[in-house]
């Protein structure tokens, strides 16, 4: 038995849960991990990923070293290098140096609307609060955003229009608490699976009775008391039948109706026609069934909703999740233990990297960027001269390389980020990518998007970096390095700040005669240096300080050091007053099915893997789920001649992959599944870069696509799909 030299507990780095881990360390080296029991996050529970997903951090393939392009790229011909042998290994100083003039270059010629920046949900809270204070502080842009855009958009802004704040309004824990509640557009079991441990003891020890409403029968459907299987993109008519059903019953909380929401009398006007007959035809689900479901929900003592991308997804993903928000005013299900709205965040930091800043419109806090007084406030912090922060609203992740052209975005930096796994539509977004000027990539791994940049700039994983995360329940905890970086790969922090010294002593005088920045703002002797600045501001992280979060964190908001954390939300008002009830109207997927393109497909996760695979497919995981799977319903399989694990050719208007099928119950009839994290046979390349109005999430969870059986030899093939130009 192995003695183990230390062992570190820090957060870990896959989904939003964010489980505790102890690495057991020997030689510089993790061989184990495992999870206090004392955890209040995950009671020692931890998932495959989190107990066995680590050992990605000592594949071969990670970069350790700074790499500069062997042959310079120029914009309309970028190509991908994958292979060493296309870049030569500098020295930090000499890609660091290479960085700073092209940067600087291009934003004296072009300006700051040519500047933008992805920031990372896998990366800390420091590490995200400098990527957004670099281009906002000395490229003056807003051009800043991350996988949020990707995720839960429409959910963040829905909740911002209706109460005035984002987040979960309660914690995972408290489903213990609730006598029912519903679960929609949510895998729970694959995507948040200590979360789903949960619900399913609420069932089988606390007498709770679950609602699940999604297209796919998933594992939680054995737990539950009903299974709405609506087709895809039909959130809005069956959650708008609920709600009629609960105003026409006279189900409501009228005292919290009349006390904590406005727009009620509007609101109730635009429900006549969502009766559940008129959503039973719409989204395949009988309309008993709606019925019964909303006199569920309502008659409960304690009720809550956890959703997750299934709602967010769409083209109409803000009125989904509006469509949620309604049913807790109408119920009063919000503002109490074991009640809420709860949107599931996906990666283990993106609740964080939304709470640094990382978003166009947002600084640190949530604080508009086009406000003067918010405004005023950071370039007090940032040594920037009044009126130096840009006020224009930035560009979205899926509008900047929308805008990848002569007059538009000439550079972007990403760090962590894979836009070539996680856009939809990735034969578009190929072309956008060799459209750049210069692109900088800081990351781990030579990734299917860093394959197209000029620099890399290799950074750390998880366990070679100390920081913090913030977890979906609003829980901020400390994240520790298990060892010092691999060769020479850098913390992201200590990357940015070496990079903005070096941009601020070029730029000189350029942005600021009489007040330009000095290198005080850029020096920082450790994370808890960066984390005291942003808190300093941040009135939600205000109270919270590395000592107080050293054992098992915070939940925010923490408004003080003497708080004890927050978490049960809006128990007495909503952030913008009161509640606000919006009317609705349905509006179809983008795609509608017909006789060329017939199936719905939907994408997803599955529990060995995680996004764009970069971190799982590195993994031992891998040769547990090595290869894309599509899902099939027997009914259309046999229809189509389809057997169990036959290949099959999935088309859509945008693109084609080639995988194995397995012919299951688990999805239903004119569905088919497809999940994301595989390059061989990218969901994304099939997927509709239609987007949502108002959060600017693209639909990547409904679109029409046709099923040919293929031949073996046709089989995902990354070579032969590139050389067909298909990726």
């Amino acid at each position: 038995m192995i003695k183990p030299d230390r062992i570190v507990t820090t957060t870990c780095p896959y989904c939003g849960v964010g489980c505790n881990l102890q690495l057991y360390v020997k030689d510089d080296h993790i061989f184990k991990v495992a999870s206090p029991f004392d955890s209040p996050v995950n009671h020692g529970n931890l998932c495959v990923k989190g107990r066995f997903g680590y050992d990605y951090v000592y594949h071969p393939k990670r970069v350790t070293t700074p790499l500069l392009r062997k042959i310079p790229q120029t914009p309309g011909k970028r190509t991908q290098a994958f292979d060493l042998s296309d870049w030569r290994e500098v020295t930090w100083d000499e890609a660091l140096d290479h960085v700073a003039d092209r940067l600087i270059e291009i934003y004296k010629r072009d300006g700051s609307d040519a500047m933008a920046v992805y920031a990372c949900a896998k990366a800390t809270n420091e590490d995200n609060y400098l990527l957004q204070k670099m281009y906002r502080a000395i490229f003056r842009t807003n051009n800043i955003d991350h996988c949020t855009r990707l995720c839960h958009a429409g959910s963040v802004v829905a909740l911002q229009q209706a109460v005035g704040s984002s987040a979960m309004s309660n914690t995972a824990s408290q489903v213990s608490q609730n006598d029912v509640f519903i679960v929609t557009g949510s895998n729970t079991t694959e995507n948040h699976p200590i979360i789903a441990l949960q619900m399913k003891d609420a069932v089988r020890k606390h007498g709770a009775k679950m609602i699940v409403v999604d297209p796919r029968r998933i594992e939680l459907v054995d737990f539950a008391e009903m299974w709405l299987p609506l087709k895809p993109g039909t959130n809005v008519p069956v959650f708008s039948a609920m709600a009629h059903v609960i105003v026409q019953e006279n189900l409501v909380n009228h005292e919290f109706i009349a006390n904590r929401t406005e727009g009620y009398q509007e609101f109730i006007k635009s429900l006549e026609k969502f009766t559940p007959e008129y959503a039973g035809e719409i989204s395949g689900v009988p309309a008993d069934d709606i019925c019964k479901a909303a006199r569920m929900y309502a008659g409960a003592k304690n009720a809550a909703i956890y959703w997750g991308m299934g709602i967010s997804q769409l083209s109409h993903g803000t009125a989904s999740a509006m469509a949620l928000i309604h049913l807790a005013f109408l119920t009063g299900h919000i503002g109490r233990e074991g009640t809420g709205l709860n949107p599931l965040r996906g990666q283990n930091n993106v609740q964080g990297a939304s709470d640094m800043g990382c978003m166009p419109f947002h600084y640190p806090g949530y604080m508009r960027v086009d406000d003067e007084q918010n405004a005023a406030v950071w370039e007090k912090t940032w040594n920037v001269e009044a009126g130096g922060l840009s006020r224009k609203l930035g560009l979205t992740t899926t509008e900047i390389l929308g805008q990848v052209h002569e007059g538009g975005i000439r550079s972007l930096y990403i760090m962590g980020e894979n836009p070539m796994m996680s856009e939809p539509n990735l034969n578009e977004t190929r072309r956008h990518m060799e459209q750049l000027e210069f692109l900088v990539a800081q990351d781990i791994f030579i990734t299917e998007s860093a394959a197209f940049a000029d620099v890399f700039l290799p950074a750390t994983p998880f366990a070679e970096k100390d920081g913090t995360f913030s977890n979906t329940d609003r829980r901020v905890q400390r994240v520790r390095a298990a060892h010092n970086p691999r060769g020479q790969a850098r913390v992201d922090w200590q990357i940015i700040c070496a990079l903005a010294l070096r941009l601020e002593s070029r730029l000189g005088s350029f942005n600021q005669p009489e007040t330009r920045l000095n290198s005080a703002f850029w020096e920082y002797s450790h994370p808890s240096d960066i984390f005291r600045e942003m808190a300093g501001v941040n009135p939600d992280y205000a109270g919270v300080t590395y000592e107080r979060i050293d054992n098992v964190g915070l939940i925010y908001p923490v408004p003080d050091e003497a708080h004890p954390g927050t978490p049960t939300l809006f128990t007495e008002d909503f952030p913008r007053g009161r509640g606000k009830f919006y009317p609705l109207d349905y509006v179809p997927a983008m795609e509608a099915v017909d006789d060329e393109y017939p199936f719905i497909l939907t994408t997803g996760r599955v529990l060995e893997h995680w996004h764009g695979g970069s971190m799982t497919r590195n993994s031992s995981l891998n040769s547990v789920f090595p290869e894309a799977r599509m899902e099939m319903h027997p009914a259309d399989a046999e229809i189509h001649g389809i057997r169990n694990g036959d290949p099959v050719r999935v088309t859509s208007r945008r693109g084609e992959v080639v995988l194995r099928v397995i012919v299951t119950e688990k999805t239903t009839v004119g569905v088919v599944f497809i999940p994301f994290h595989f390059v061989e046979a990218a969901a994304n390349l099939l997927t509709n870069d239609a987007l949502d109005p108002q959060a600017k999430i693209p639909e990547f969870k409904a679109c029409a696509v046709q099923v040919f059986p293929a031949r073996m030899e046709e089989l995902a093939n990354p070579a032969a799909m590139v050389d067909r130009g298909r990726y």
